[in-house]
């Protein structure tokens, strides 16, 4: 038995071996591993592997005789008695290459480790193409499949090394040494061994033994690496060029302040037109018009010609001046962005449409740019997006399609606006992330779980969504009423059916700007809240999928009156108790008594959106004369007021109403109904479910995740099924961690500490306040941070003093997770000077609110920022002490050390913010 560790070294040769492979892996003993390739793509028919033991580890293997020269690709996968996959290794497809020079007769024993979701990390783009670019462009000496060695003795095995090992300095190589004389007797200068214990490989040298072994030996063990980042939505970005807005080229200028910051990321909201309605509820970035149109409201006018007429370059300085608000004017920048753009293409457009670039950026998106131009262009004809108002155009055909963009049509200049506007999009946005890549910022997108019901996608795919349902999420930290989103569920059965082609071109469209990105309400990939399109609430809705309560098992309990726990339960009692003496008058206009107080909605106004419309029109004939707020929320309560959803395709099925022990309806029941409800509602919500969550995330999660080489991250905030992440895990994908949203239901606030590698930690979020709103607006939970936290009884103060500020983000900075990514207005908390403005103006969405205005804008320009060294040397120093990576660390390391007298002397000058007492449970932190 020879026992071996790898270790790098400085200014050595770096020696490549290669790749192929196929053996070990820890999984239940009846299980089956599964080699996709060697049966042509057919699980079925790939090579059985069968178990056995070695040592302690449960080993499977096969064997099969090939022709010399034989060459293919594989995978693993788990597999049932049926050979149906049960799951399937991560990662690109393995490659089989026998080592040149095999004869015939010869036996290559390969030897590989089961890849799980994070061990392809390092062959993400963000990895790959930014933080180790460096690495990548290592020259490699030795082609694939080349052995050094020549096999000119009968008892010589030549043992083939491969190690993953992406992060590679310059000057530095990969050695492999071990107790062996061949690898060196542990002896070889100075150098730094891998973590863990001794790699071990057992040589059979018999006659029946193998000739060759090519050993894949994973990744090496080193420690984990960790960055940090900064999160900012685009439109809230601030320079000296923009116009009224954050704009993608403003990107390179906050690439440059996160350099200097020691940040590796750079995190957007989504950046997909939204223009629904053309007025400011399109400021809403998660509502997309388009899943692969770029917003034209992140357009830099001043790039869109080289030869600028002085009267429009003096439009454009003029609504500089104009737009420069405390927030985002969205009508109004949109105005005249689309405007002065308009008179330069009028200007401009026949060398532009007839550049050889623009003919390429057409024909290479096409697919989706047609579409989109004919329905901007549709939208505005008819005034309005609701494409079942379009008439003949109602039904999308190609047909249609291309007679409504042909070139000979007399609205084709509006068409080719539309395309010309997207290519000046797609040329801006590729410079800033072509910028970030060349300074190691991985720039990181954002994935909607949406589209708008009236949108580009629905109308060209309808099949792909269930027109007659909303998008939500059941009542949760966010909001105790729940959320109703507006976008139509997904069929994903009818998705599947292409293998989610949709999807995969949503990712790859990504994956032309962005290195990685989150995947917005990852819960919904599992199940989503399903609620009916006449519902303007989130509360009374079901999981879709989820196996329903069905009616014979609930006849089986002794339930037998459905239309009494399917039908709001309204009783005179509960009329007079919320709307007092004017109860008489309300229940005239919106009720039926249908028995002896007791009482049902009419037909006009039985459903929430009917509601509100009486409502409205009601109070605007001067009929009701209270609150509209209070009488809406109060007729609410009572539709309601149920303690079982029907399904409305499915009489015969039913589901818990959400948190339906707080319903009245609920509270009459007798004890013994009670108590079955309980019962069946923990177990339509905590149990049954599971498997079938788990099978729904695994048929759709890895067709976006094998769609681009981005980094995936999840959002996993919310009422969080068990199986998620463990799915989460296996898929290598990244979680999401908010201090004050624990995911463990025993703690009021996350402990950063404990957090999971795999994860984003944060302190906040664009769903919630920032850290300075949250602090000075929540006295109670203030106080048991403080003291929980903090560690101090003290009284907190009020204001979220810098002091604090910092405290918070060293918590995070130094947590295990792979990200710590912070929301800009939480950095700039840091310096008194950049707190002026109240904290709630800093909060980007209020999820309560589903007509929220989406305006916040940074009061500083990044150019001011870029001057402030006093704040990225506080930042940088942070991110440094932590031991996170941060770009420009591998040439500080090559640096002179200057004296430490000099040092000192620099430290004292530059810091602003200094701890006093390196303790984290310790406040003693002081303002120099």
């Amino acid at each position: 038995m020879i026992q071996y560790q790898f270790y790098k070294l400085k200014s050595v040769p770096i020696i490549y071996s290669l790749k192929p492979t196929c053996i070990p892996s820890d999984t239940h003993f009846k299980q089956r591993l599964e080699d996709n390739v060697l049966g042509s793509g057919n699980v079925k028919k790939g090579l059985l592997l069968t178990p056995f033991h070695e040592g302690d580890a449960l080993i499977w293997g096969g064997s099969l005789a090939v022709p010399a020269g034989f060459q293919s690709e594989y995978n693993y996968y788990v597999v049932d008695d049926e050979r149906n996959v049960l799951r399937w290794e991560a990662g690109n497809k393995r490659k089989l290459l026998l080592p040149d020079g095999v004869e015939n007769g010869k036996v290559v024993e390969l030897h590989d480790l089961w890849q799980n979701g994070s061990d392809s990390l390092p062959s993400k783009s963000a990895f790959k193409n930014v933080i180790f670019r460096t690495s990548s462009k290592l020259a490699i000496e030795k082609p694939l499949g080349t052995i050094k060695n020549k096999l000119d003795q009968e008892d010589l095995v030549i043992v083939q090394f491969k190690i993953c090992c992406p992060n590679i300095a310059e000057g530095t190589s990969v050695y492999v040494i071990g107790s062996s004389t061949e690898l060196g007797k542990w002896k070889n200068g100075n150098f730094s061994l891998e973590y863990g214990s001794n790699r071990e490989l057992i040589v059979d040298i018999s006659a029946s033994g193998p000739n060759y072994i090519v050993l894949s030996d994973g990744m090496m063990r080193e420690m984990p690496w960790r960055g940090a980042g900064v999160a900012i939505p685009m439109f809230s970005v601030r320079s000296e060029d923009d116009v009224g807005v954050g704009e993608f080229l403003d990107l390179k200028l906050v690439v440059d302040w996160a350099v200097d910051s020691g940040f590796h990321l750079l995190q957007l909201l989504p950046i997909n037109d939204t223009s629904v309605h053309k007025m400011w509820w399109d400021s809403y970035p998660y509502s997309s018009l388009s899943v692969f149109a770029l917003h034209p409201l992140y357009l830099r006018l001043q790039a869109l010609s080289k030869n600028m007429p002085d009267d429009i370059n003096q439009e454009i300085q003029t609504a500089m001046k104009e737009l420069d608000g405390k927030h985002v004017d969205y009508e109004a920048t949109m105005t005249t962005k689309l405007s002065i753009a308009k008179k330069l293409f009028d200007l401009e457009k026949d060398s532009i449409l007839n550049s050889t670039s623009f003919k390429k950026f057409l024909s290479e998106n096409e697919e989706w740019l047609k579409p989109y131009a004919a329905f901007c262009f549709l939208r505005d004809f008819f005034e309005t997006s609701d494409h079942s108002q379009w008439g003949t155009f109602s039904q999308f055909s190609k047909n249609k399609l291309e007679k409504l963009v042909s070139k000979d049509s007399f609205h084709y200049d509006i068409i080719s606006f539309h395309y010309y506007i997207q290519y000046h999009l797609h040329l801006q946005l590729s410079e800033a992330a072509e910028y970030a890549k060349e300074k190691g910022v991985v720039l990181k997108g954002d994935l909607p779980i949406g589209v708008d019901r009236n949108s580009v996608d629905t109308w060209v795919n309808p099949n792909l969504f269930r027109m007659n349902t909303s998008t939500g999420a059941p009542p949760d930290y966010f909001d105790k009423n729940g959320q109703n989103w507006g976008f139509p569920t997904y069929n994903w059965e009818e998705m599947s059916k292409d293998n989610y082609a949709w999807w995969r071109a949503r990712l790859s469209q990504m994956a032309n700007y962005f290195t990685a990105y989150r995947i917005d309400h990852i819960l919904g990939f599992f199940r989503i809240w399903e609620l009916p399109e006449h519902a303007t609430t989130g509360l009374v809705g079901k999981f879709r999928p989820s196996i329903p309560l069905s009616q014979e098992e609930l006849e089986k309990e002794g339930i037998w009156d459905f239309d009494r726990l399917c039908k709001p339960y309204i009783l005179q009692d509960f009329l007079q108790e919320k709307f007092g003496p004017s109860w008489i008058v309300l229940a005239s206009h919106f009720m039926n008594e249908y028995q002896k107080s007791r009482y049902e909605f009419k037909d006009d106004c039985n459903t929430e959106k009917k509601i509100v419309a009486k409502l409205k029109s009601l109070i605007d004939k001067s009929l009701l004369l209270e609150s509209e707020d209070k009488l809406r929320r109060g007729l609410f309560d009572l539709l309601q007021n149920v303690v079982l959803i029907r399904d409305p395709e499915d009489a015969t099925s039913f589901y818990p109403r959400f948190n339906l022990e707080d319903t009245s309806s609920f509270k009459d029941l007798d004890e013994h109904s009670k108590n079955i409800f309980r019962r069946l509602y923990y177990d339509y919500y905590f149990n049954r479910q599971e498997t079938l969550w788990r099978q729904n995330a695994m048929k759709t999660l890895p067709a976006l995740l094998n769609s681009s080489d981005m980094l995936a991250c999840g959002e996993d905030l919310g009422l969080i099924p068990s199986c998620v992440h463990p799915v989460m895990h296996e898929l290598g994908l990244i979680g999401l961690r908010i201090q004050r949203m624990p995911s463990e239901s025993d703690l009021e606030f996350g402990i950063p500490s404990q957090y999971g590698y795999m994860t984003v930690c944060a302190p906040s979020c664009h769903d919630c306040s920032t850290l300075r709103a949250w602090w000075e607006e929540d006295e109670d939970r203030r106080r048991s941070f403080f003291k929980t936290m903090v560690g101090s009884d003290s009284l907190p103060p009020k204001q979220c003093v810098p002091e604090i500020v910092y405290f918070v983000l060293r918590q995070h900075v130094e947590s295990p997770s792979m990200w710590a990514i912070f929301p800009l207005q939480d950095l700039l908390a840091l310096k008194e000077a950049y707190t002026a403005r109240p904290a709630t103006e800093e909060t980007i969405n209020d999820p309560t609110n589903p007509k929220h205005y989406w305006r916040f804008r940074v009061h500083v320009t990044m150019e001011s920022l870029l001057k402030d060294k006093q704040l990225t040397t506080v930042i940088k120093d942070l991110v440094r002490g932590s031991a996170r990576s941060y770009p420009g660390q591998e040439e500080e390391a090559n640096l002179v050390v200057v004296s430490e007298k000099q040092q000192i002397k620099n430290e004292e000058e530059k810091e602003k913010i200094r701890v006093t007492n390196q303790d984290p449970k310790i406040t003693s932190i002081a303002v120099l």
